[in-house]
């Protein structure tokens, strides 16, 4: 569901499920105070469970245990940390086990067995997509790495897609889930996984992103550039759901993982340079490969030329990041020293299997130098 006042209708939609809700939120709940003192109103039982940060394995089984006591209905509400954390809840509320064993990379990767309980998705934050995708990014703080539990009973029941309740969002949210949003609809269109059905996606969004994003920034009240960035977000989610992403999600999953460093932030600072190393290697490794030809049209988009190169969409990409004021890497704490482990924790993340080319080490050592 997706437009302006769809969220007054949560009520209505939670009541298919049941009278027992919990609810999943993010750091600051009093965003969506509203939205629950209403279903209390209209007699709902509501439970709150606060995610700050990024979703744990810990908070996970926590949760878990909470939807176990007698919940009918998981609502997660808030930014994509909040809605993976919901969407594993609602899987380990009822099937076996630990969540490692369902995990790819660090645990078993077993398939989930039991449907789990039914997951109502409500983005406050325009950048994951979460909604509308069958995995759960999650960080393992023993392991120094983020992973997903993935699978398709992991979709949720419900996507309600409000532009309205993104209207609080503060520039500096707006500007790290917005380039988050708009790294998710680069990625899958120059994806060895793509398809025309996400190819349609991603051109509406790019577009859509190259005018949006910088006015929702400056202006957190314009309400078509909020509509705009929100559809970025929900298309972004369906791209890479059936697409994959790249090499800007492949570090971003070990960076989360060693460092406390908001995941849409992080994506926007390696953005930049993920796409001219991209650009820079296939013209040395692959001239002819049709994938340049998209790099032009992502180009052609963001800067409303009908002449612009990929190179000329690598600059865009710096500026917009210069005017959201997106930091360096540095100012998470990463070390130079940091970067050999990074970039060989990299290599083995699932996203790195969409890139458009297999970065080796050295390359993927230099990305990282530069977003430093």
């Amino acid at each position: 569901m997706f437009g302006a006042g769809v969220a007054d209708r949560l009520g209505e939609i939670a009541a298919e499920f049941g009278r027992r809700i919990l609810v999943v939120t993010g750091g600051h709940p009093e965003r969506v105070q509203p939205l629950l003192h209403r279903l209390s109103e209209q007699g709902f039982h509501l439970d709150l469970f606060q995610v700050n940060g990024e979703p744990t394995l810990h908070i996970v089984r926590a949760g878990a245990l909470r939807a176990r006591a007698g919940c009918e209905l998981v609502l997660g509400i808030g930014g994509g940390a909040a809605l993976d954390a919901a969407k594993a809840i609602s899987a380990m509320a009822t099937n076996p086990g630990d969540v490692l064993d369902y995990m790819e990379v660090i645990g078993k990767a077993q398939p989930l067995t039991k449907p789990p309980l039914p997951c109502v998705a409500v983005p406050t934050t325009a950048g994951s997509g979460a909604e509308v995708t069958r995995n759960a990014v999650l960080s393992s703080p023993e392991h120094r790495v983020k992973a997903s539990l993935r699978s398709l009973r992991l979709l949720p029941a419900v996507a309600i897609v409000d532009p309205r309740l993104t209207l609080s969002m503060p520039p500096s949210v707006t500007a790290a889930t917005g380039m988050d949003a708009l790294t998710q609809v680069i990625e899958p269109f120059v994806s060895s996984r793509a398809t025309p059905l996400t190819d349609t996606l991603c051109r509406e969004a790019i577009a859509r992103a190259a005018w949006a994003l910088r006015r929702a920034y400056y202006d957190g009240s314009d309400y078509a550039a909020r509509e705009a960035m929100s559809l970025v977000s929900l298309f972004g989610g369906l791209a890479l759901a059936n697409a994959g992403l790249g090499a800007v999600h492949g570090f971003a999953a070990p960076i989360g993982g060693m460092f406390v460093a908001p995941h849409g932030a992080v994506c926007a600072r390696l953005l930049p340079f993920v796409f001219s190393a991209n650009v820079r290697t296939l013209r040395a490794t692959q001239p002819e490969s049709p994938v340049l030809a998209r790099f032009d049209e992502i180009a052609r988009l963001l800067t409303g030329n009908p002449q612009a190169s990929a190179e000329d969409g690598a600059r865009w990409l710096h500026d917009l990041c210069a005017d959201l004021s997106i930091p360096p890497l540095r100012a998470y704490g990463i070390r130079l020293e940091d970067i050999p482990e990074l970039a060989d924790k990299a290599a083995a993340a699932s996203s790195m299997r969409g890139n458009p080319v297999a970065f080796n080490r050295e390359t993927r050592i230099a990305i990282l130098t530069e977003a430093l």
